[in-house]
């Protein structure tokens, strides 16, 4: 796991090179792409979380409700980014996660932003009530037990 003081408390840290592509016009990292950084950083938690293997198994799995971000500081290629995730509220049908990228240039978060989760059961097509294995392993993850 990459380190970061900006990330203490993120379990889940991924490193991504800027890619030439992802920025704009404007030679700057587009917003949309923010949205790409967070979800390869919510799918390795989730991965961890065996959230997709419950969903290929079971038919319940994670779908995502709404997202946001604040941008901070912009970032070009080229840089490192160290993107963290974690869960900051669990209801009975939902997580929130929170994600930070930071830019090593920088050396500062360059972004931050949040996503609602739903649990979802695939098969039946409607919310469902997240499961309480899944319940166990955020605790894990979190180190929250």
């Amino acid at each position: 796991m990459a380190e970061h003081p900006e990330l203490a408390g993120y379990p889940v840290v991924i490193a991504l090179d800027v890619a030439w592509a992802d920025m704009d016009v404007f030679a700057h990292v587009n917003n949309v792409v923010y949205f790409r950084y967070f979800e390869m950083a919510r799918v390795a938690y989730l991965d961890q979380l065996g959230w997709f293997a419950l969903m290929r198994s079971e038919g319940f799995g994670p779908i995502v409700a709404a997202t946001q971000a604040r941008f901070r500081k912009p970032v070009s290629y080229p840089d490192r980014l160290l993107v963290g995730a974690r869960i900051t509220q669990i209801d009975i049908d939902r997580v929130t996660f929170e994600h930070r990228v930071i830019s090593t240039k920088w050396d500062t978060t360059a972004c931050d932003g949040t996503a609602v989760v739903v649990s979802y059961n695939y098969r039946g097509a409607s919310k469902a009530e997240l499961p309480a294995s899944i319940r166990a392993e955020i605790a894990a993850i979190q180190g929250t037990k």
